[in-house]
């Protein structure tokens, strides 16, 4: 039976920095790149898992406040770092669990200003390893 989880009061880190009041989006790629590993005399393809090529995007709302997303986000562009998130703030369990993109690397800065609008932007670190903590 399908099941939805609706984030209640979900928790967003990057740099060990909290900006969970400022995320308003999260999606995550956890890819392993295809490799062809197809032999003579086989009748189809066949695939092998490659290097993996994992991404997180988050859209923020773009915030000149000490902490915030420009004070956390413009020093790194170019560099490596590490992004948590968690469904909520409640403890990290099997239903709460803490994910981590360990070392991935964000490569622009990109904030958008619009009339009539909150001024957000979206960032995607890429690269890194992913892993899950369940306690």
């Amino acid at each position: 039976m399908p099941t939805s989880t609706l984030l209640s009061n979900p928790v967003v880190t990057v740099n060990a920095v909290d900006l969970s009041d400022q995320c308003r989006s999260l999606s995550v790629s956890v890819k392993a790149t295809a490799l062809d590993a197809t032999a003579f005399g086989d009748t189809s393809t066949k695939k092998v898992a490659g290097l993996y090529d994992n991404a997180v995007t988050l859209e923020l709302y773009w915030s000149y406040a000490s902490n915030e997303t420009y004070a956390t986000l413009a020093t790194l562009v170019g560099t490596t770092t590490n992004v948590t998130w968690k469904p909520s703030s409640s403890a990290t369990s099997g239903t709460n669990p803490l994910a981590t993109l360990t070392g991935c690397y964000l490569e622009e800065l990109p904030p958008v200003f619009t009339v009539g609008e909150l001024a957000s932007v979206t960032v995607t670190f890429i690269g890194g390893v992913y892993s899950v903590a369940t306690s």
